[in-house]
């Protein structure tokens, strides 16, 4: 047993007494009676049974760290102190009051499952209640119980009307006569006189969002448990500690995440990388089949001009070696009628020389003209990578496209001539890529003639061949200016027409029906390219299955892409 000596004329208090003998309280339990002195002599004991009561004892213990006091019921008075007291109340380890709810347990936020968009409602919370009719020392009955909680829900009629943190109420019970004034009192008492302010988060609130709006707080609110609203008027109370805690989780799983997404980005990288190397291996690979078909065009074209130049060189060199032959004559004075017997003799025909040397002449200038037009048109595709965007005549691109596959044009042993029907519009100069526009132009003139040549073939094996389809393998190329200054290309055939399904992969690279080594399927993917990307405008297909296909080009008359 203590026995504390307070002079009455002193301000010293009972809780002061209390502070300097905490290490004896921490090492044993012990009873404390408290008596008045004057002028140092005992001038009587004062029963103090009605300050000593249950709520100031909690209070007490919370103070002091909730160390193990004891205070027994048995009195200490005896003949020694015949008129002290001693007061001993057992202090309350259990809640059994009905109108106070039970306590959830409170995970460490270390063993929650959460994840990065986790939630507020992810997060165990507090719904420990107390109406506000209750006297104030039962909040400290129940703080003692739950050293964990870190505030009290406070209801009327089980309605909520606020909460109090743990710190606000040990602050205000700290202070002097706190307990005095509202231990016994009703909670509403002490609410009313704190008007604790209040943060209220919705449960749906992400929890990097609520640390942030949390974090938003005055320097003396920041640590303050948070409201979370679950239900309409249903709230639950999360420790700011609990939140920090899973807010550091969270941050944890954020980098992690971020360690593999950099894993992932670096390996896309390397793929990327390695696609663009193929892709532009393929590219390559699909402008030499281009060249290929182009060679062998260009080859079958100035094949057959040379030819007859060469076979016409056979005769104009004999019409010349006779002509020769009489000039010779003449040079050396024969008479005209000797020189004529000389020629008849030997079967030559000056008048038939003369009338059909012009002719020859003249049939191999055009031999000599159309070499020249296919070498011209060769020029054009020698460009095909100019980067430089220059006005050009859009008509003259696509007929030299059409020189280049004419012999594709031309009839077959299994199919009639392909005929092309031009309807152009007078279209001032175009500012374009003109060598990859004629690349454009012979992607798609080249599918169609393909897709003609196909089915004509597939026909005739089946043997259902229209009669008027022998003589009707057409392609259309038709070119307009708009109003608003954009060209217009459009170019139609008449063949089987194009599926939806396939219609909707038609542009994307690496596809094609065609068969093995007949098509790479970059062809329309690169048209594509180069008229959306290159020059700003729109390539676009319209078809219906046995309807044929058309499609339409439209590029700007003035480029915006000068410099791509």
């Amino acid at each position: 047993m203590l026995v504390f000596g307070c002079d009455r004329t002193t301000n010293t208090k009972f809780l002061g007494l209390l502070v300097v003998f905490r290490q004896l309280i921490m090492t044993e339990t012990i009873a404390i009676t408290l008596f008045w002195t004057g002028d140092r002599k005992i001038s009587g004991f004062h029963d103090l049974s009605s300050a000593i009561t249950p709520q100031f004892i909690s209070c007490m213990a919370t103070l002091f760290d909730d160390l193990p006091l004891d205070f027994g019921n048995n009195s200490l008075g005896g003949d020694n102190i015949p008129h002290g007291i001693a007061t001993n109340h057992t202090l309350p380890l259990q809640v059994k009051d009905k109108q106070m709810l039970a306590v959830h347990s409170m995970d460490n936020a270390d063993e929650l499952n959460l994840k990065l968009e986790s939630t507020l409602q992810e997060l165990p919370v507090w719904n420990v209640q107390i109406e506000l009719d209750r006297p104030g020392h039962e909040l400290g009955k129940i703080f003692e119980q739950q050293p964990l909680l870190p505030g009290i829900i406070l209801t009327k009629n089980e309605q909520y009307v606020g909460m109090i943190s743990r710190s606000l109420f040990f602050e205000q019970m700290s202070r002097p006569y706190g307990l005095g004034l509202f231990g016994g009192r009703p909670v509403e008492y002490l609410y009313n006189f704190l008007h604790p302010e209040e943060f209220i988060i919705k449960a749906d609130t992400s929890i990097v969002a609520a640390t942030q709006l949390a974090l938003t707080r005055s320097p003396q609110q920041v640590y303050e448990p948070i409201l979370v609203h679950t239900q309409p008027w249903q709230y639950g109370l999360l420790d700011f500690h609990q939140l920090l805690l899973a807010n550091s989780q969270i941050h944890v799983l954020t980098l992690n995440r971020l360690q593999k997404e950099k894993e992932k980005v670096k390996i896309a990288r390397a793929g990327y990388r390695d696609l663009q190397e193929n892709y532009s291996r393929l590219v390559q690979n699909e402008k030499m089949i281009a060249l290929g078909h182009l060679v062998a065009g260009i080859a079958h074209e100035i094949n057959n001009p040379i030819n007859f130049i060469y076979g016409n060189l056979n005769y104009a060199r004999e019409y010349v070696d006779n002509l020769l032959y009489f000039l010779e004559r003449y040079q050396n004075n024969q008479p005209y009628a000797e020189v004529a017997d000389l020629a008849q003799a030997q079967g030559i025909e000056i008048e038939f020389i003369m009338d059909d040397l012009p002719k020859l002449i003249a049939s191999m200038r055009v031999g000599a003209t159309r070499i020249k037009e296919i070498v011209l048109s060769l020029r054009n595709f020698s460009r095909l990578d100019e980067a430089e965007i220059k006005a050009v005549d859009i008509h003259e691109g696509i007929d030299n496209t059409l020189i280049i596959l004419q012999n594709q044009l031309k009839p077959k042993p299994n199919r009639p001539e392909i005929q092309v029907i031009r309807e152009y519009t007078n279209l001032p100069k175009v500012e374009c890529h003109a060598g990859q526009l004629n690349q454009v132009f012979m992607n798609i003139i080249a599918n169609a003639i393909d897709a003609l040549s196909e089915q004509y073939e597939l026909s005739d094996a089946l043997q259902e061949i229209p009669k008027e389809f022998h003589s009707n393998l057409m392609i259309w190329i038709r070119t307009e200016l708009t109003d608003d200054e954009h060209v217009v290309i459009r170019i139609t055939d008449n063949g089987p027409g194009i599926p939806e399904n396939i219609q909707q992969r038609l542009f994307d690279p690496f596809f094609t029906t065609k068969t093995v080594g007949k098509g790479t399927g970059l062809g329309l993917s690169i048209s594509y390219q180069i008229i959306v990307e290159k020059h700003g405008g729109q390539l676009s297909c319209i078809s219906k299955p046995g309807q044929g296909a058309e499609f339409i080009i439209r590029i700007p008359l003035f480029s915006e892409l000068k410099n791509c």
